[in-house]
């Protein structure tokens, strides 16, 4: 067997994931062992937001996905010219424990 397909893994996406959950805001939290990326989505007008996915991973799985993130946004940005930031970009105090950041 060679190498190549040694290392190949196979991913399975069932129907129901492979539709997506729309989100337009990301609250990230850590500790010293796990990232925890909630992805929420946020209706203009309504005071609720609902979480639609958690994720949880470890640091070294947090920096490989920001380094792609950043790959992949470069390739984008080639393609179809620079993403522009919202003006009207909310600010949200919330915290929900521990040190956390918005995407």
């Amino acid at each position: 067997m060679a190498e190549d397909q040694q290392n190949q893994i196979n991913i399975e996406l069932t129907e129901e994931i492979a539709e997506g959950e729309y989100s337009n805001l990301a609250m990230i939290a850590h500790s010293s062992s796990e990232f925890v990326i909630d992805f929420i989505r946020l209706m203009p007008g309504l005071p609720k937001a609902k979480v639609k996915s958690r994720i949880i991973i470890t640091p070294e799985h947090a920096k490989r996905l920001a380094s792609a993130l950043a790959d992949n946004i470069q390739k984008y940005e080639s393609s179809f010219g620079e993403i522009k930031y919202a003006k009207d970009t909310p600010s949200f105090p919330i915290n929900f424990g521990g040190t956390m950041g918005e995407a």
